[in-house]
């Protein structure tokens, strides 16, 4: 896996990717604790919102702003995102208000809406060839997963000196990081897309794409059961370890870390599995696991055990809902390169992008509202039944047998 970090370009790209990853992985867990800070009990219904505001502006923002720069120097892109994402964490740890976490999360998460499709869909004209590339995939899914479970580690450690408002200046310097190294990266050339056809349907290529091809149909079906494992993960992890396990902030950073885990297995894995098994097997295998963990992690409120039994549900149901959700959403990324073409790629990458963030938008405030109003055991039963929808559509409109298809040409 790590040959792929003989490749110059790459290497630097993706120790930009790193740095900011770390940095994002200190705003998680600052932004779980301010909510709770500022909101208490209720900090599961902030969050949720405050979660739903980053899907829509990854949901209304990608396709736009990918449809409007795409001209556009791939460097300034980059370095103008990153610009904007260091400037809001700077202004977070003076938030006293709600609708201030709402605001600058909007824009904070409209600015990682330009960045990461742009820099997903740059990294297959580095890396041409497909083994190389599944390697970075690899790679790219790890750095996820260490972020995950490193960076609340980093966290936990930091929270024993200083408080937690001092995380948001990790943040920054992560963000600051990675616009220096994407300033200092020669970056490949890439053809652009015809600009002659009107702005909606440039908007609505990578979305035409997606619906193109069986696969890439269930993805779209898959990204549903991401969302449902991920939710609450991301919404309720804080809420668990504070109110029920009756929990530390360095439980909630360790809580977090071990949904990384799980799916940092996965990552090590994903090269030699997929040498053997299709794509298909193996996502529809993590689309098992995600609603069986999250029938399992629904004993953790029901029952409310001592607090022995209780971090095992937790730290048992985590680990299972990391290593399934990356089961799908590592191999995402060779679908999609199989099945565009270089010059509308980043459409494609974007399409996805939005639309399975798409997902969260339903996901999240049953995780956070749903629960505040009918009980976590519920929400967490309702989460499990849309990810088996997911997983039963995926398998009905992917077949196991079709013929090979080339690739659709985006203009």
């Amino acid at each position: 896996m790590l040959d792929v970090l003989g490749h110059q370009v790459f290497r630097r790209l993706f120790a930009a990717q790193v740095v900011a990853l770390a940095g994002t992985g200190l705003l998680t867990v600052a932004l779980g604790l301010l909510a709770y800070d500022l909101a208490g009990a209720d900090a599961g219904a902030v969050l949720a919102t405050a979660l739903a505001i980053k899907m829509v502006a990854y949901v209304a923002v990608a396709p736009l702003i990918a449809a409007l720069t795409d001209r556009l120097p791939r460097r300034a892109v980059l370095i103008t995102a990153d610009a904007v994402r260091a400037a809001v964490a700077l202004l977070l740890p003076f938030v006293g208000q709600t609708w201030q976490i709402y605001l600058l999360i909007f824009v904070l998460q409209a600015a990682s809406a330009t960045f990461t499709p742009a820099f997903q869909a740059m990294i297959p004209a580095v890396l041409p060839d497909e083994s190389d590339y599944t390697r970075a995939l690899s790679l790219s899914r790890l750095a996820y997963d260490l972020e995950a479970l490193l960076s609340p580690l980093l966290a936990a450690a930091a929270l024993t000196v200083v408080g937690y408002h001092s995380l948001f200046l990790g943040t920054l310097a992560g963000f600051l990081a990675s616009a220096l190294l994407v300033l200092t990266t020669p970056l490949p050339a890439i053809a652009p897309p015809d600009r002659s056809r009107p702005l909606i349907a440039r908007v609505l290529t990578g979305a035409r794409v997606l619906g193109s091809h069986p696969a890439l149909r269930g993805l779209l079906a898959l990204n549903l059961v991401v969302a449902s494992g991920t939710g609450l993960v991301m919404v309720d992890t804080v809420v668990f370890v504070r109110d029920l396990l009756h929990g530390t902030d360095t439980g909630t950073a360790v809580a977090l870390g071990c949904f990384g885990a799980g799916s940092m297995l996965v990552a090590l894995l994903l090269p030699g599995l997929l040498a053997d098994l299709p794509e298909r097997s193996l996502m529809l295998t993590g689309a098992t696991v995600v609603p069986a963990a999250l029938l399992f992690s629904a004993l953790l409120p029901a029952v409310r055990p001592g607090p022995g039994v209780g971090w095992t549900i937790l730290v048992a149901a985590w680990l299972a809902l990391g290593a399934g959700t990356s089961m799908i959403s590592t191999p995402a990324a060779r679908l999609l390169r199989r099945h565009s073409g270089e010059p509308g790629r980043q459409a494609v990458f974007t399409a996805q992008f939005s639309l399975s963030h798409a997902c969260f938008l339903l996901t999240y405030p049953i995780a956070g509202w749903v629960a505040a109003a009918a009980g976590h055991t519920f929400s967490m039963v309702v989460l499990a039944l849309l990810a088996t929808l997911g997983s039963i559509t995926a398998a009905r409109v992917w077949p196991a047998h079709q013929p090979a298809a080339a690739a659709v040409l985006v203009r």
